[in-house]
Protein backbone atom coordinates (compact mmCIF):
# COMPACT_ATOMS: atom_id res chain seq x y z
CA UNK A 1 0.00 0.00 0.00
CA UNK A 2 1.25 3.47 -0.89
CA UNK A 3 1.80 5.63 2.20
CA UNK A 4 -0.11 8.82 1.46
CA UNK A 5 0.14 11.92 3.64
CA UNK A 6 -2.68 12.12 6.19
CA UNK A 7 -5.09 14.92 5.25
CA UNK A 8 -6.83 17.00 7.91
CA UNK A 9 -10.62 17.43 8.00
CA UNK A 10 -10.35 20.68 5.99
CA UNK A 11 -7.96 19.11 3.50
CA UNK A 12 -10.36 16.20 3.04
CA UNK A 13 -13.18 18.64 2.26
CA UNK A 14 -11.01 20.18 -0.45
CA UNK A 15 -9.94 16.77 -1.76
CA UNK A 16 -13.57 15.64 -1.96
CA UNK A 17 -14.25 18.59 -4.24
CA UNK A 18 -11.10 17.97 -6.26
CA UNK A 19 -11.86 14.28 -6.84
CA UNK A 20 -14.96 15.47 -8.70
CA UNK A 21 -13.76 18.54 -10.61
CA UNK A 22 -9.94 18.30 -10.88
CA UNK A 23 -7.85 19.46 -12.54
CA UNK A 24 -9.09 22.85 -11.38
CA UNK A 25 -7.98 26.35 -10.49
CA UNK A 26 -8.17 27.75 -6.97
CA UNK A 27 -11.24 29.76 -8.00
CA UNK A 28 -13.05 26.67 -9.32
CA UNK A 29 -12.22 24.68 -6.21
CA UNK A 30 -13.24 27.56 -3.95
CA UNK A 31 -16.59 28.06 -5.71
CA UNK A 32 -17.46 24.38 -5.40
CA UNK A 33 -16.28 24.27 -1.81
CA UNK A 34 -18.51 27.24 -0.94
CA UNK A 35 -21.60 25.23 -1.90
CA UNK A 36 -20.86 23.02 1.13
CA UNK A 37 -19.11 25.29 3.65
CA UNK A 38 -18.29 28.94 4.33
CA UNK A 39 -14.70 29.81 3.63
CA UNK A 40 -12.77 32.67 2.12
CA UNK A 41 -10.88 32.52 -1.16
CA UNK A 42 -7.61 33.25 0.62
CA UNK A 43 -8.19 30.35 3.01
CA UNK A 44 -8.77 28.00 0.08
CA UNK A 45 -5.63 29.31 -1.61
CA UNK A 46 -3.54 28.91 1.55
CA UNK A 47 -4.87 25.39 2.16
CA UNK A 48 -3.96 24.38 -1.39
CA UNK A 49 -0.47 25.79 -0.93
CA UNK A 50 -0.07 23.79 2.29
CA UNK A 51 -1.48 20.69 0.59
CA UNK A 52 1.03 21.15 -2.23
CA UNK A 53 3.87 21.29 0.30
CA UNK A 54 2.53 18.14 1.98
CA UNK A 55 2.34 16.50 -1.47
CA UNK A 56 -1.40 15.92 -1.20
CA UNK A 57 -1.94 17.80 -4.46
CA UNK A 58 0.05 18.56 -7.58
CA UNK A 59 0.22 21.99 -9.19
CA UNK A 60 0.63 23.03 -12.81
CA UNK A 61 2.19 26.49 -12.81
CA UNK A 62 2.53 26.80 -16.59
CA UNK A 63 -0.58 28.99 -16.85
CA UNK A 64 -1.33 32.32 -15.19
CA UNK A 65 -3.75 30.58 -12.83
CA UNK A 66 -2.27 27.54 -11.10
CA UNK A 67 -4.14 24.33 -11.78
CA UNK A 68 -4.32 21.76 -8.98
CA UNK A 69 -5.01 18.03 -9.01
CA UNK A 70 -5.11 15.47 -6.22
CA UNK A 71 -1.81 13.59 -5.89
CA UNK A 72 -3.63 10.44 -4.79
CA UNK A 73 -6.91 8.86 -5.81
CA UNK A 74 -9.89 8.82 -3.50
CA UNK A 75 -9.47 5.07 -3.06
CA UNK A 76 -5.78 5.38 -2.11
CA UNK A 77 -6.64 8.03 0.48
CA UNK A 78 -9.53 6.02 1.88
CA UNK A 79 -7.34 2.92 2.19
CA UNK A 80 -4.65 4.88 4.03
CA UNK A 81 -7.13 6.46 6.46
CA UNK A 82 -8.94 3.16 7.13
CA UNK A 83 -5.65 1.33 7.68
CA UNK A 84 -4.50 4.03 10.11
CA UNK A 85 -7.86 3.98 11.93
CA UNK A 86 -7.83 0.18 12.10
CA UNK A 87 -4.32 0.17 13.56
CA UNK A 88 -4.61 3.07 16.01
CA UNK A 89 -8.17 2.65 17.24
CA UNK A 90 -9.01 -1.03 16.74
CA UNK A 91 -5.66 -2.69 17.47
CA UNK A 92 -5.37 -3.88 13.88
CA UNK A 93 -8.70 -5.74 13.96
CA UNK A 94 -10.69 -5.26 10.76
CA UNK A 95 -13.63 -7.16 12.26
CA UNK A 96 -13.81 -4.75 15.21
CA UNK A 97 -13.76 -1.80 12.83
CA UNK A 98 -16.51 -3.28 10.64
CA UNK A 99 -18.65 -4.30 13.61
CA UNK A 100 -18.38 -0.80 15.06
CA UNK A 101 -19.25 0.76 11.70
CA UNK A 102 -22.28 -1.51 11.21
CA UNK A 103 -23.44 -1.18 14.82
CA UNK A 104 -23.17 2.60 14.93
CA UNK A 105 -26.11 4.91 15.49
CA UNK A 106 -26.28 5.52 11.73
CA UNK A 107 -27.99 2.39 10.51
CA UNK A 108 -27.08 1.07 7.06
CA UNK A 109 -29.89 1.17 4.52
CA UNK A 110 -31.30 -2.07 3.08
CA UNK A 111 -29.46 -1.32 -0.16
CA UNK A 112 -26.15 -0.84 1.67
CA UNK A 113 -26.66 -4.10 3.58
CA UNK A 114 -27.26 -5.94 0.29
CA UNK A 115 -24.08 -4.40 -1.16
CA UNK A 116 -22.15 -5.57 1.92
CA UNK A 117 -23.59 -9.09 1.61
CA UNK A 118 -22.66 -9.22 -2.09
CA UNK A 119 -19.15 -8.02 -1.31
CA UNK A 120 -18.72 -10.62 1.44
CA UNK A 121 -19.81 -13.35 -0.98
CA UNK A 122 -17.14 -12.29 -3.48
CA UNK A 123 -14.32 -12.30 -0.92
CA UNK A 124 -15.37 -15.63 0.62
CA UNK A 125 -14.64 -17.49 -2.63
Amino acid sequence: MIKTPKPTKTELAILNVMWIIAPATVRQIHEELCTKTRTSYTTTLKMLQVMFQKELVTRDSSQKAHVYSPAYSKQQTQEQIIDDLKTRLFGGSISSLVMQALGSTHQASDEEIEQIKDFLKTIEK
